[in-house]
């Protein structure tokens, strides 16, 4: 019992600092059944959707981060994917994603694959395929793209 509420200060505690910081928008169990939280620092030309896990202290860094930036009033292209494999944060992350997306009226989001993400290309078809996106690879020149559309579009 004194451990359950120490870890729930601990995670208050957590969620105050990133608060602080960035508009916490939820908070989440990824696969490994641990308490996430999750943020969004979003300016109207960026949007950034950061996680932090709440087993260890937050030092003001997040633990894994989807950034995107908007094309115009209704694209978000995805830049970059940040943070350790296979532990469901890129799902969580995306998830959030999609929901701002939708808030604001956002009718795609979209983005590259470039040949540096080749040593991970069918990791990176399946997160996206599981996310509902549209994948097309060029596999003769080691690029493609991906895109994701609302279901009321």
């Amino acid at each position: 019992m004194f451990t359950q509420l120490t870890e729930k200060k601990q995670n208050a505690e957590e969620l105050k600092e990133i608060a602080k910081k960035y508009e916490v928008i939820g908070v989440d169990q990824p696969e490994d059944n641990q308490l996430v939280i999750v943020s969004a620092q979003n300016d109207g030309s960026a949007c950034k959707i950061m996680l932090n896990e709440c087993t260890k202290a937050y030092r003001g860094a997040w633990d894994f981060a989807i950034d995107g930036v908007y094309e115009d009033n209704h694209t978000i292209f995805i830049g970059d994917i940040k943070g350790p494999a296979n532990k469901g944060y890129g799902s969580v992350c995306m998830n959030y994603l999609k929901e701002v997306a939708v808030d604001q009226n956002v009718h795609v989001i979209k983005g590259d694959i470039a040949e540096r993400d080749w040593d991970h290309l069918e990791r990176l078809i399946h997160f996206y395929e599981k996310h509902n996106f549209e994948v097309n690879i060029d596999y003769t020149n080691k690029c493609g793209e991906i895109e994701w559309t609302p279901a009321y579009q």
